[in-house]
């Protein structure tokens, strides 16, 4: 809050350009990876997504997708609005996406531009494995992430991985206030977007016009940016790396653990996959008889607690817990379990 409340910056300031610089230092920290191209993209999660597909993806490029959720037919959606065709690769809702099918996929199609891949499904809870696709370093095919929801509440390394480009949101693990989107690009999608036969088809979301923004020299003006914005992200990003990254991600676990530990003993039906669930976000059917609406009805208006409802298979049956960022801590936990405990009893 009280980088929210800091003096708006111009958006060629150079104190918010060195802001910017910091900030983007600290996220290649998160990230894991010594990626140059490694910036705050003004705009949610769901912008990331659609900068990274649109500027790496031509009209008629091939586009290979995992999907085992909502987030994942996300990816084809947009990657199909950019002009790509795109040849899915579906696992059940609930179940971890195949990674050699993935790679199966690329090698019957090794003209595809790119694989994407979502690491944390936030509508089932399930978390996909990244590090297997590594081989695709071995390939003219760039790996795409979506950690929106994995940033910072579980390991995501992009350079070991061989990830070439990721895209996350600060709302979640992060736990600093929606509107930004976190990149990273490898030197390899760097080239790619360079090496492109036609302008991107987005301007706001085109990448090397937001490179030459933030890292040009000069830097080259693209859009107003929100001082603010970054100012907050900055301070919850040095707040996570002041307490370091193994311990938030144990954080996370402990405290997840103890909710999927608790849930099933009042009548929820865990959703994903044993040994594949997310610790930060889970999601679970609702005992029987318990209506959806009216029980998030009641944690809202008498408790002051929002959970999310079910997409797909889950919609009108389940929930989406997330216990991330500020609320993967115990009191947050108890004071959610105290609640969900009344209005079922």
């Amino acid at each position: 809050m009280e980088a929210l409340s800091r003096p708006v910056l111009g958006h060629l300031d150079p104190e918010y350009l060195a802001l910017v610089a910091d900030t983007a230092k600290r996220l290649r920290t998160v990230f894991g990876t010594r990626n140059r191209l490694t910036l705050p993209v003004s705009g949610t999660g769901s912008a990331g997504m659609e900068a990274c597909l649109a500027s790496l993806l031509e009209p008629d490029d091939l586009a290979i997708v995992g999907v085992n959720g909502y987030f994942g037919e996300r990816l084809c959606e947009v990657a199909r609005r950019v002009g790509a065709q795109v040849q899915a690769v579906h696992a059940p809702w609930g179940r971890p996406l195949d990674p050699e099918a993935l790679l199966h996929a690329q090698r019957q199609a090794p003209q595809a531009r790119l694989v994407a891949v979502v690491h944390a499904e936030t509508s089932t809870g399930v978390r996909n494995q990244i590090a297997p696709l590594r081989e695709l370093q071995d390939t003219d095919t760039l790996l795409l992430v979506d950690t929106v929801t994995s940033l910072g509440g579980i390991p995501v390394e992009v350079d070991a991985w061989g990830v070439d480009a990721c895209y996350s949101a600060t709302q979640k693990c992060l736990g600093a206030p929606s509107g930004i989107a976190p990149v990273t690009l490898s030197e390899r999608a760097v080239q790619r977007i360079r090496g492109r036969q036609r302008p991107v088809c987005s301007f706001y979301l085109d990448l090397s016009l937001l490179d030459a923004y933030y890292q040009g020299d000069p830097p080259r003006y693209h859009h107003t940016a929100s001082s603010t914005l970054i100012s907050s992200v900055h301070a919850g990003l040095g707040r996570l790396l002041a307490e370091g990254l193994p311990a938030v991600w144990e954080r996370h676990a402990r405290v997840g653990e103890r909710l999927q530990a608790t849930l099933p003993e009042l009548g929820f039906e865990l959703f994903a996959e044993q040994g594949h669930r997310l610790p930060q976000l889970t999601a679970a059917r609702l005992p029987d008889g318990v209506s959806d609406a009216a029980a998030r009805k009641a944690l809202r208006e008498d408790f002051g607690i929002e959970v999310g409802g079910g997409l797909g298979p889950l919609a009108g049956t389940g929930w989406r817990i997330g216990l991330m960022g500020h609320n993967a801590e115990t009191r947050p936990f108890t004071t959610l379990l105290s609640a969900i405990t009344s209005i079922l009893t």
